[in-house]
């Protein structure tokens, strides 16, 4: 039988830190001349930041300015997450279930690569995937497919054969346009924004490897 592979994002699905990152931009926007309001911030949610400062700036930044700027949001948010971060419930033993039955697991999150070490070391998840794929290692941000096929890539798997798990409107587009199956959580937005994925939960809590075993079957 051919392998499966499901492919999670970070923020929003396996921990909620939205409210951390939202606090860290404004803390950024104060120092920096620039406003991020609660609209604008749900609307880039998923969004890696370089794509996030053409909306924030009127005039592009260079690219040593959008680095330094990033890493700098990224650092207050790291700090601030301290101690702070939970993984949401359901996550820790679908991971679980899901090994146990064989699937390949891989993490596809435009999170930088520093803040994706902390976190999965601060819920005791950094053993649970078999390939990590994050915004350090993808020139597209989503609702571009490009983090989703390099994770099925690294998973030795191929799109049709992965479920992509995302809570954001530009990641469900991301995982669709991968062509791969997609199951929705309405962490950090209705479900009525969510209708492109194949299937819409509010919660992982009860979720097995049979559910997703039923997604790639649709």
């Amino acid at each position: 039988m051919q392998r499966q592979g499901v492919i999670f994002d970070l923020d929003g699905v396996l921990v909620d830190s939205s409210a951390l990152h939202l606090e860290s931009w404004r803390i950024v926007g104060a120092e920096r001349g620039f406003t991020m309001t609660e609209q604008l911030f749900w609307e880039t949610f998923g969004m890696p930041n370089r794509q996030i400062f053409a909306l924030l700036f009127p005039e592009p930044l260079s690219e040593e300015e959008a680095q330094e700027l990033s890493e700098h949001k990224e650092a207050v948010y790291r700090q601030l997450a301290a101690g702070r971060l939970q993984a949401l419930p359901g996550a820790v033993p679908l991971l679980n279930s899901l090994r146990a039955a064989g699937f390949r697991v891989a993490l596809g999150s435009s999170t930088p690569q520093s803040n994706i070490a902390v976190i999965l070391r601060a819920v005791g998840i950094e053993d649970c995937f078999d390939a990590i794929v994050c915004g350090d290692d993808v020139t597209h941000g989503k609702p571009h497919p490009e983090v989703f096929l390099k994770a099925a890539e690294r998973l030795h798997l191929p799109p049709e054969c992965c479920v992509v798990v995302e809570d954001a409107v530009v990641g469900v587009q991301a995982a669709k346009a991968a062509g791969m199956r997609c199951l929705a959580v309405t962490t950090t937005h209705p479900a009525e924004k969510l209708t492109e994925a194949d299937r819409v939960v509010d919660t992982l809590e009860g979720l097995t490897a049979d559910d997703f075993a039923a997604l790639l079957r649709m």
